[in-house]
């Protein structure tokens, strides 16, 4: 009953052809009315859209002169991206410096985090490697590992503006969608792709030089929805099945994928007789990840009462293909990117997510603690995690996670019929568990 690779691309292609989905984005609401008429055709219970408010940010223009003081016919010019809820609206005219100088428009160079398989190994509790390719396989990470305080040491240091250089990302690019916190802060932003970059900071590298950077956005309101569908079964306890629905761009992996493992989980537990369901069980689809997960943050305060029953809350993010880059472009290769599966530190959780693992023979998979990396897993449902409920959280991250690059064919097809029977297996596992 679990539905095949071919219908989950192509509710990974509906949801991705309706494109940006940036929380209170036009194709973000659709996204989740479209969601929840999927979710009432499988036969879900008590189906609603629970509002949530957030911040939209929608970037207008930005660009970036810089001139050779001692001879100002020699110009670059160059198109840039806003950082997102940076100042909305600026032109600030300022020397350029490689450093941070107050006052300064501060051109730094930005690079990806480079992952050796072998030491997340060796902080994981079980790893499923028949290949035996993590002794060898680095990781390029999509981020830096301060990503989401990316421009604090500018702001920090007085500088008027930061154009970030990202020369150091394999592929051409900046469309970058970092940070994703939602927090606003108070300096003119911008990134600049890697071939713009060098020819500014050649400049640079001249003689002093001086620019202007002008960049336009629109902020305020919004009211986004977690989408929610339960379904009853045997016990009194709860299985909670979740992803996000919004994306930093059109994002097929980041998360339309996400969105297509819930779905399928949904269609296969409505067809399973409600006695032979372990747990009654909620499926959710929360909006604002890239708002500081404020869907999941409201999903919690509204459901406090709930969570002391929860025995499983199961996240499902990106199911990812891994690409490589070659003279400049990336190119999905056969194989996914490796899985980490955050798991509470619970022997019978962990034993549960590695036989699955093993049993849908899902390759480059981890089962870490949730805490291995930061406080809480780098996920759309972290803020359980403090909450104490039980997590299993499924997540990839490949380097175009955050950038325009995420499209179709960065989807590992031949892994979602797979994640989908692990996380069925998984929910299977928890019968006769109980928070107590």
């Amino acid at each position: 009953m679990v539905p095949d690779a071919v219908r989950m691309m192509e509710w990974i292609e509906t949801v991705t052809s309706r494109g940006i989905r940036r929380p209170g984005y036009p194709a973000d609401d659709w996204t989740a009315a479209w969601a929840a008429e999927r979710f009432t055709e499988f036969g879900l219970h008590d189906v609603r859209l629970a509002p949530v408010e957030l911040p939209v940010w929608r970037p207008v223009t930005a660009a970036l002169v810089v001139r050779l003081d001692a001879d100002p016919s020699r110009v670059v010019r160059v198109a840039a991206s806003a950082l997102p809820y940076t100042t909305p609206k600026a032109i600030v005219s300022a020397p350029v410096r490689r450093e941070v100088v107050p006052g300064a428009i501060v051109v730094p160079e930005y690079t990806f985090t480079e992952l050796p398989q072998s030491y997340v190994r060796d902080l994981a509790t079980a790893a499923h490697d028949p290949e035996g390719v993590f002794d060898e396989l680095v990781q390029t990470l999509p981020f830096q590992l301060d990503y989401l305080d990316v421009i604090q040491g500018v702001m920090d240091g007085g500088a008027a503006a930061f154009a970030g250089a990202l020369t150091g990302v394999p592929w051409e690019t900046r469309d970058y969608y970092v940070p994703y916190d939602a927090v606003h802060r108070d300096l003119p932003a911008v990134w600049l792709s890697g071939g713009d970059s060098r020819r500014v900071l050649d400049l640079v590298d001249e003689g002093p030089c001086t620019g202007t950077l002008t960049v336009e956005s629109e902020t305020g309101p919004a009211v986004s929805h977690n989408v929610i569908g339960t379904l009853p079964g045997r016990s009194d306890q709860w299985v909670i099945i979740g992803s996000h629905h919004d994306a930093p761009w059109a994002s097929a992996v980041e998360d339309a994928s996400g969105i297509a493992l819930v779905l399928a989980a949904a269609q296969y537990w409505a067809g399973v007789p409600e006695r032979d369901r372990p747990h009654n069980l909620i499926f959710l689809l929360t909006a604002g990840h890239m708002a500081h997960a404020a869907g999941t943050r409201a999903f919690i305060e509204e459901n406090r009462g709930l969570l002391g029953d929860v025995v499983l809350q199961l996240h499902l993010e990106h199911a990812a293909r891994r690409c490589v880059v070659v003279d400049g472009e990336l190119v999905p290769t056969g194989d996914p990117e490796p899985g980490w599966w955050f798991t509470t530190r619970k022997p019978e959780l962990e034993s549960l997510v590695a036989a699955a693992l093993v049993a849908e023979d899902l390759r480059r998979s981890f089962v870490l603690p949730p805490d291995v990396f930061s406080p809480m897993p780098p996920t759309d449902g972290a803020f359980f995690h403090p909450e104490g409920v039980p997590l299993v959280h499924f997540l990839s991250a490949p380097m175009y996670l955050f950038d325009s690059a995420d499209t179709l064919d960065k989807v590992h097809e031949a892994s979602l019929e797979p994640l989908t029977r692990a996380a069925i297996r998984i929910v299977e596992g928890t019968a006769g568990w109980r928070r107590a």
